[in-house]
């Protein structure tokens, strides 16, 4: 891919060894998903990781409670990894870039297959990092980047309680 939002490996490497928490953006609980996966291998690799999916607000994915939108989910988030169709990826940037402050966000990375344009313009008008069109899974280890050291005690996040 040549254009406007390629990023060097130097660059791709450099983001994922400062990421430390990720919210994962239609987050799914079947293992035959895709986000599944990269949610299991990002927790494997000793990132936080926090699954975003209204569908399944309440429940838990891989031992992370779902969160039903970015704006509940605790900061601090790192990234914000979209695991949606290319013209839903804008409104998931318009949200982070707002929540931008607030959860001090850096990066907004688009799955393999999302691709929007105007997001990423969007994205980098705001000071964030862009990814597009790439898969943590498959990029740390074609570069090599070591897994985090875990946590001797790690900290689930749990939803806000609703009161009824």
């Amino acid at each position: 891919m040549s254009g406007p939002f390629d990023i060097s490996d130097g660059d791709l490497a450099l983001i994922l060894k400062k990421t430390r928490r990720i919210a994962v953006v239609g987050a799914s609980n079947n293992p035959d998903r895709p986000s599944f996966g990269v949610m299991r291998f990002l927790l494997a690799q000793g990132y936080g990781v926090v699954p975003v999916n209204p569908g399944l607000e309440g429940q838990d994915i891989l031992g992370q409670a779902v969160f039903a939108q970015l704006a509940d989910v605790p900061g601090p988030i790192d990234m914000v990894d979209i695991f949606r169709a290319s013209d839903a990826a804008f409104d998931v940037v318009r949200d982070a870039i707002a929540l931008k402050s607030k959860l001090k966000l850096k990066t907004v990375w688009m799955q393999i297959g999302v691709i929007n344009e105007d997001a990423a313009r969007a994205a980098q008008s705001a000071k964030l990092r862009v990814v597009m069109d790439r898969c943590p899974k498959i990029e740390i280890p074609r570069l090599g980047v070591e897994p985090k050291k875990l946590p001797k005690k790690l900290k689930v996040a749990q939803p806000k309680s609703k009161t009824v």
